[in-house]
């Protein structure tokens, strides 16, 4: 895979390959190109050279750094969930909003009250209800207080399908991450 944004090579060549299952994490300095290339796994940005396989059946879920600017501002968390899960029982919904701390006073509090944090807790909490079998998250844990990190680590370890990541939080790194891919200079290791 190569990609480049006019003179500046951000990588060139780049051959990885993420089996069925794996946990990978996107390391490397600021400007190496980590959001990048979870941008072009998920299909929401171009490259120049190379191609993308995917498996058969993959249904890829990607949260970017940005995700939780997509929530309706004049939604409420429990709505924002309803509207994404019509069918499901309100016991369950407010179960997994539960688990990304959201309480019985946060599920009526309008989408726009939300800090960052809580904005993106719960675009997290959607895409891990019904999770697609492979995530692609840019840096997860940004906005979120340690509780919030420690029920995302915790949601995530009982997920079974495939992840490629970036982060550069230490302690999600070591508690979620099955192989790490270090970008640098353009190439990757």
């Amino acid at each position: 895979l190569g990609k480049s944004y006019d003179e500046n090579v951000i990588f060139d060549g780049l051959d990885l390959r993420i089996e069925k299952g794996d946990r990978m994490a996107i390391v490397g300095v600021n400007g190496a190109g980590k959001s990048t290339l979870a941008r072009i796994m998920a299909g929401v940005e171009p490259y120049q050279e190379g191609e993308i396989e995917l498996g058969i059946n993959t249904v890829i879920g990607y949260f970017a750094q940005h995700s939780a600017e997509i929530l309706n501002p004049k939604m409420t968390v429990f709505e924002t969930m309803r509207a994404e899960f019509p069918a499901e029982s309100v016991g369950a919904l407010r179960k997994c909003l539960a688990c990304f701390g959201f309480d019985v006073h946060d599920i009526d509090k309008p989408t726009s009250y939300l800090s960052g944090g809580e904005r993106s807790r719960l675009v997290l909490s959607r895409m891990l209800y019904d999770p697609p079998n492979f995530l692609i998250l840019d840096e997860p844990t940004n906005h979120l207080d340690v509780e919030s990190k420690q029920a995302l680590i915790d949601a995530l370890k009982s997920y079974t399908g495939t992840m490629l990541f970036v982060s550069h939080d230490r302690h999600f790194l070591d508690a979620v991450a099955t192989h790490i891919l270090e970008l640098e200079g353009g190439a990757a290791k």
